[in-house]
């Protein structure tokens, strides 16, 4: 009996229990009846999809199985669970592709929604080899999508748990394998070849027919495993009538190895199979120089330095403010009104109308029941909520939503430089080698033809060009991010180097609440102080937050049946039936109260209860931070508050007219505005609560982060409260940031220029040219890295 139960369980599938015909499928001891079964297998024992790769995409694989390679996306518990956010018609999914690595292939996934209507837009990260596609799913399924790119020549790597940097390590290891196998070949042809570099003539006559077959056999592993990437990106790229910077160098390698095929099996010469293995194996080196870098800079960015905001934690029933960073699956977090949802969580209590335009550009809010899934990135735009978080905060998304297209319109010269290599370079450097060979093929020189032919193509490459400014303005985000300073993206840079004028708002920027010095003026009952304290705890703004932390520990939550924030004017509530108002005195208070001060008034049914008196203090370092700025900078204040901080402001601020006061969140924006049509470069610094349109508008937004989450989509940078002494360093290191990017463009022109003219001529063979290719990139990142650390700590940062 245990015989035929055993013979029985080795015919049956181990996934579905059918019986095992004909073909078997094994993974770990296991057989299964079909490729399906297998896969699934996989995907429910949370093994990485990369092993589904290794076990079915290989030479010769059906076009049925091809066709099957994502099949599993048709499930919707699987496809939900790699999307990142869905609604009643967009999805939006981040992949991780290896196969990034030229600006051509930045500027092909971008252009997404021309290869298929169902795209909506696409963004790719460089640093990370992610692309995050917004799609319309009714129109285009993930599996449909994921195909897409994989017809394309960049299929995905697609993984159900969160390991980037295991999928980062395999393709790192297996370029780290492809680089050995060249290696190997070029050091084991070169010394075969030693008796042609030195004229043995007689040593060579009897065995160079011998050493010529054994440089064609280590030529065929470097062929078509070591440089097998060039001929892929190409041949997808020209299925799609482009032409990517890989065509050059595949062509040239093609050229390479013809020729030596050629005349060792015709008998008529030796070969150059010692140039094709040098010529990959340093192509591949110079691939891993970029690839470190790219890798050693996410790192940077990703793991090291979070946004400077906070959130509000719950924890054994006490509310505490933690980092972004600290906070964990299964963690229980507040999120008031106006604030960002920091990960995916499950709502669990509160009424949540969430705001997505973060996330898909759409403001229309979304009402969500108790138990629903709330997306990262949503904003709550009604009374406080409590949430359960189901997704680890992903500091890359939040980037990746921060840089959406809808929330950077603006383009400049550098942002669209590669864009430009992509689409015209690849042709005009094909003209000049053709040219080049026409000239001396026509000349009678065959040999200097064909050497200008491959060098040109070999040496043309523009990475050192197009590295030149990424490279260095991704070095100074680093330098940015470790000083309190996170900026969107390497934009924002650019534009900070060209500010001119700089605008500030007064309370949260360059002014905080006192701890010590706050009051009440006026008499509230012990349910009035829990209705005020109920309505305040929903507000993220500075002095609802002092309100809230005042009466906390003696007042109880109580229900509310409304609630509206006006930005700039206060709160309007209703508990129990009663109206509450909280804000400033135009919007809370009547012209019959007594209370004459400056301050948060607080009225209950009609009646003024009393006003929150609370005194501010100037950040550290105002008086220095100023003086340095007014230097090279036309310097403005805008203030929500009255006049009665404007005599000690105007012995700050060089320029008396440029103080405003009593100033709401339109007049500001207006402000701004105002100031960019007479052609100032202007940089709005705010705290992101009543000034998000100022800082949209202006060129360059600033928000002041204190431990609170108060994140503004609409601002290019935030900057912790603590850092603000640094921000007239920030400025001059911004300018000289540029400063290295104009010189590394210099080097990097003067390389392209030289090396072409060498090799127009002939005299440049495509060995050589290929040593140049890495070790002019070699040079970008060193110079680029040495002058940015040497700013850095020119203007200790």
């Amino acid at each position: 009996m245990d015989k035929l139960e055993t013979v029985q369980k080795e015919q049956t599938c181990f996934h579905c229990g059918d019986e095992v015909k004909h073909q078997t499928y094994e993974v770990d001891n296991h057989r299964f009846c079909c490729l399906g079964c297998k896969s699934v297998y996989l995907l429910l024992n949370e093994h990485q999809l990369s092993r589904y790769y290794q076990y079915n995409a290989h030479p010769g694989s059906s076009v049925k199985e091809e066709a099957n390679r994502y099949f599993y996306l048709e499930e919707e518990n699987i496809s939900k669970s790699l999307l990142d956010f869905q609604d009643e018609r967009m999805s939006i999914v981040t992949l991780y592709i290896p196969g990034i690595h030229c600006s051509s292939c930045i500027w092909l996934l971008e252009s997404l929604h021309k290869l298929h209507a169902g795209v909506a837009s696409s963004r790719t990260d460089f640093l990370r080899k992610e692309v995050r596609v917004t799609f319309y799913h009714q129109q285009l399924s993930l599996k449909q999508l994921v195909e897409l790119l994989a017809s394309i020549g960049y299929p995905p790597v697609i993984s159900l748990q969160d390991t980037t940097q295991d999928k980062v390590e395999e393709q790192k290891n297996h370029l780290v394998r492809k680089i050995a196998v060249a290696g190997f070949c070029f050091g084991n042809s070169m010394m075969i070849s030693f008796p042609e570099y030195f004229g043995i003539g007689a040593f060579e006559k009897d065995y160079a027919q011998l050493f010529g077959w054994i440089n064609l056999t280590f030529a065929l592993p470097v062929m078509f495993y070591s440089g097998s990437d060039y001929f892929v990106s190409s041949l997808k790229s020209l299925k799609q009538r482009r032409l990517n910077l890989d065509v050059p160098l595949a062509l040239g390698i093609l050229i390479l190895f013809v020729r030596s095929a050629w005349e060792i099996l015709n008998g008529t010469g030796a070969g150059f199979s010692d140039t094709l293995c040098g010529l990959i194996f340093f192509l591949l080196v110079g691939r891993w120089v970029q690839q470190k870098t790219y890798h050693h800079l996410s790192f940077e960015r990703d793991y090291r330095s979070y946004f400077p905001v906070a959130v509000t934690k719950i924890h054994e029933g006490q509310e505490k403010t933690v980092a972004l960073a600290n906070i964990q699956v299964g963690d229980r977090i507040l999120i008031r009104n106006n604030e960002i949802v920091p990960a995916d969580a499950i709502l669990l209590k509160g009424q949540a109308c969430i705001d997505f335009s973060f996330v898909t550009g759409e403001s229309v809010p979304v009402e969500k029941v108790l138990g629903e899934i709330i997306y990262a990135g949503g904003r709550q735009t009604e009374q406080i909520i409590e949430l359960e978080v189901v997704k680890p905060v992903s500091q890359s998304y939040l980037t990746s939503l921060w840089n959406a297209p809808e929330q950077a319109e603006r383009k400049v010269f550098f942002q669209s430089f590669s864009n430009k290599i992509s689409r015209y370079f690849t042709p005009i450097l094909l003209s000049i080698a053709l040219a080049s060979a026409f000239f001396w093929g026509s000349a009678g020189d065959a040999q200097r033809a064909w050497s200008a032919f491959t060098a040109v193509l070999i040496i043309g490459c523009p990475c050192a060009l197009a590295l030149s400014s990424p490279f260095t303005l991704s070095a100074v985000l680093s330098v940015f991010d470790r000083n309190g300073l996170f900026m969107k993206d390497t934009l924002a840079i650019e534009k900070m180097a060209e500010i001119n004028t700089l605008v500030f708002d007064k309370t949260g920027t360059i002014s905080t609440l006192s701890d010590d010095r706050f009051h009440f003026e006026g008499k509230l009952t012990a349910m009035e102080a829990s209705m005020v304290f109920s309505v305040c705890r929903n507000s993220n703004h500075p002095q609802s937050r002092k309100i809230a932390k005042a009466f906390g520990e003696t007042c109880r939550i109580l229900p509310m049946s409304s609630y509206v924030e006006t930005p700039g004017s206060g709160i309007q509530a209703t508990i129990a039936g009663k109206d509450i108002l909280i804000g400033s005195r135009s919007f809370a208070a009547t012209d019959k109260d007594l209370f004459k001060v400056a301050g948060t008034y607080v009225r209950i049914d009609g009646e003024t209860k009393g006003v929150f008196c609370v005194e501010q203090k100037w950040r550290s370092g105002l008086a220095s931070v100023i003086s340095n700025l007014s230097h090279g900078y036309r310097l403005h204040l805008l203030s929500g508050d009255g006049e009665k901080d404007a005599k000690a402001l105007s012995l700050l601020f060089p320029h008396k007219e440029y103080l405003n006061f009593n100033q709401l969140p339109a007049d500001k924006l207006s402000y701004v505005e105002k100031l960019q049509h007479n052609c100032q470069k202007v940089a709005m610094i705010g705290d992101g609560l009543n000034d998000a349109g100022a800082l949209k508008s202006a060129d360059l937004g600033i928000a002041v982060s204190d431990d609170v989450n108060n994140f503004s989509p609409a601002c290019d940078a935030i900057m912790s409260g603590a850092s603000f002494e640094k921000l007239p360093r920030f400025f001059g290191f911004a300018k000289r940031a540029m400063r290295i990017i104009y010189s590394s463009f210099v080097i990097s022109l003067l390389y392209n220029l030289l090396g072409m003219y060498f090799a127009t001529q002939g005299s440049l063979s495509p060995l050589i040219a290929a040593i140049l290719m890495p070790l002019s990139t070699i040079t970008i990142i060193s110079f680029t890295s040495l002058a940015t650390r040497l700013y850095a700590y020119k203007y200790h940062l």
